[in-house]
């Protein structure tokens, strides 16, 4: 369960840095510290065209070795991770 929110948050993060800020509430799992360490390398890994939050969990996922330290380390600590 825990891993399950993990995604949606980490996914919920990547569609509000694509979304207009006054248009989109991040979700509550999405902490400022998931947020400042996974966000450069979702949006390097894991943003295509016609972004969905399917997409970017799956993403996550099957790169998660891709990602940067800090961010393996976060999404790890909320129970995602190998």
């Amino acid at each position: 369960m825990i891993a399950k929110r993990s995604l949606l948050a980490c996914a919920g993060m990547v569609a509000a840095t694509v979304a207009v800020a006054e248009e989109f509430k991040m979700p509550p799992e999405v902490t400022p510290s998931l947020r400042a360490a996974c966000e450069t390398d979702v949006r390097r890994l894991c943003i295509g065209q016609n972004p969905t939050v399917a997409k970017v969990k799956r993403c996550v996922l099957v790169k998660y070795f891709q990602l940067g330290k800090k961010c393996q380390v976060e999404l790890a600590s909320l129970g995602i991770g190998r």
